[in-house]
């Protein structure tokens, strides 16, 4: 694992600054360990072979006090920088993320990453980083100029103590690598295990009612149970070779810091070394290797918090594919749509969902795709939505291409009602306002009026602003639909696309639905999904599409 991850920077701009302010607060944490060490030295040899009184030791002693504190502060104001640091480049780290995922939603890649995996990754995977930042950076700052600093400190005065410390502290760097590629590995399947326990657990939840019909609720506890004793596993194992290493890096500096004293004792005997010297260099050499020890034990926040920030950076390098940046986007309720030989395949999959497919929609028109299950209807909308891009062929609005334009542009000037619509926690307003942020409670109003959900919004106890369960719990399939037609009310696009509006309705419900939607439909063009009559009847004119042939 890289120490230092040059993405991170690139997509956490605080970590930059928190460089500059690590790398020169260690500077300065150098240097004071060196004046505390050569003032305590100092004092000590002015105590007790110069025969000094504590009077005549005032200002050395008032030098040491101020060092001390001086060092305290630094400490202080590291773990403030490191805390801050942590803090801000989290949040971009999220952002960023967040950002990127309603990306993926329109992009193939989107098969690839299960909710509860990027649910993970969005809170206690980079809440881990937490570690990385304020244990393992600035050690690793520390470990890199503290050691340098006193072994040039002691080459000054004893070259044989600086020659020791020179050829034993880059044993424990060498010590952390050997140990580093175990844990790393370790820390991958401890990561990828707590990945799955994420995403398993989210599906169960969401299909929970499912599980209990068919009495397989207790199987995946038992799966659930089977993989968290797994991940506590795996976690112990990380922990083990973690304590181990940080017990060989104990040793190895414990038996260098002693190599130093016995030198430098049996000099001091013999007189080769003054005792000013020699505290002095008895005194740095554990601060010599104390950064690196701390940085060792600390290696496992760093590795867990890296192999979740690499799993957050794979999110964010996923290719996205090329967008359209045309903003004259072409008035779809004047210009025909035109489908030429378009084809479409999903990832993972050798046969194509849409293949050779054309058609034109008029201005103005409703057009009704018709078809058997599976054969496109569904990713033909998703590609007039933007959400696809097609492998083979074009759209044109008017004489412009579809992937020349601009995709939000473009989506702003269409409406879309989805077989399932998908209502959020909050009021039925605020659903209703997806349509258009800015809309008034007049507007919002006169849009519940037109999909014909006012009566029933009236009967609740708040009105329009009642407040929706979880998946528009509180209301009725028949009512979540209209909602979903009073946000098209709302948003009084040209173009309309509906996908199967009045699935799973019954027959009264359906019959209002669809004269909802005759009224939402005068004066725009729109692209149809229907199986039922009732639907197809309303459309100007009607395309069939068939099934791809799978080839034997």
């Amino acid at each position: 694992m890289r120490a230092l991850d040059p993405r991170l920077l690139r997509y956490a701009r605080a970590t930059r600054t928190f460089l500059f302010v690590s790398v020169a607060l260690g500077s300065l944490s150098a240097l004071l360990i060196v004046a505390q060490a050569w003032l305590l030295a100092d004092v000590v040899a002015r105590a007790f072979i110069g025969g000094r009184s504590l009077a005549q030791l005032r200002t050395p002693l008032i030098a040491l006090l101020v060092v001390v504190v001086a060092r305290a502060v630094l400490a202080w104001a590291a773990e403030l920088a490191a805390n801050r640091s942590s803090a801000r480049a989290k949040s971009q780290l999220r952002t960023a993320l967040l950002e990127r995922v309603p990306a993926l939603c329109t992009e193939r890649s989107r098969e690839q990453r299960r909710t509860g995996e990027l649910a993970l990754l969005a809170t206690r995977g980079i809440d881990v980083l937490d570690g990385y930042f304020s244990l393992y950076l600035p050690q690793l700052f520390l470990a890199a100029i503290v050691p340098v600093v006193v072994i040039v400190a002691v080459l000054s005065g004893d070259w044989i103590s600086g020659a020791i410390l020179a050829l034993t502290i880059p044993l424990i760097p060498l010590f952390m690598a050997l140990v580093g590629a175990s844990t790393r590995a370790r820390m991958d399947r401890q990561f990828q295990t707590l990945e799955r326990l994420a995403g398993h657990f989210l599906d169960v939840v969401a299909g929970l009612p499912t599980l209990k019909v068919f009495g397989r609720a207790r199987a995946q506890a038992v799966a659930i149970r089977e993989i968290t004793e797994r991940y506590r596993t795996t976690a112990i194992s990380t922990l083990r070779v973690t304590f181990l290493s940080s017990l060989i890096l104990e040793l190895v500096a414990t038996i260098a810091v002693a190599l130093v004293a016995v030198a430098i004792g049996l000099r001091l005997m013999n007189g080769h070394l003054d005792l000013r010297t020699a505290l002095f260099a008895l005194v740095l050499a554990p601060e010599a290797f104390l950064p690196l020890r701390r940085l060792g034990a600390n290696y496992h926040a760093s590795a867990e918090g890296m192999a979740a920030a690499e799993r957050v950076f794979a999110v964010l390098e996923t290719p996205s594919a090329p967008a359209g940046t045309r903003t004259d986007i072409p008035d779809p309720a004047v210009c025909d749509l035109t489908i030429d030989g378009l084809g479409v395949t999903y990832p993972g999959r050798s046969e194509p969902a849409l293949a050779d497919v054309s058609l034109t929609v008029s201005a103005g028109e409703t057009l009704a795709l018709v078809g058997p299950s599976g054969c496109g209807k569904s990713t033909l909308l998703s590609t007039l939505l933007g959400l696809l891009s097609p492998d083979a062929g074009s759209i044109r609005v008017g004489e412009v291409e579809l992937a020349e334009l601009d995709p939000e542009e473009w989506r702003s000037r269409l409406a879309w009602v989805p077989q399932r619509p998908h209502l959020f926690n909050a009021s039925i307003a605020d659903n209703v306002r997806l349509g258009r942020r800015e809309a008034s409670e007049e507007e919002v109003w006169g849009a519940l009026v037109d999909a014909g959900l006012a009566d029933v919004v009236a009967d609740l106890p708040a009105g329009p602003d009642t407040i929706l369960g979880d998946r528009g719990a509180g209301l009725s399939a028949g009512e979540r639909q209209r909602l979903a037609l009073a946000r098209a009310f709302l948003r009084d696009a040209p173009l309309l696309l509906l996908d199967e509006p009045t699935a799973g309705l019954d027959g009264h419900t359906e019959q209002e639905i669809v004269r909802s939607i005759c009224g939402l439909a005068r004066g725009r063009t729109v692209v149809l999904v229907a199986h039922r009559p009732a639907l197809v009847a309303m459309a100007d004119r009607v395309h069939s599409l068939v099934p791809v042939e799978v080839a034997a």
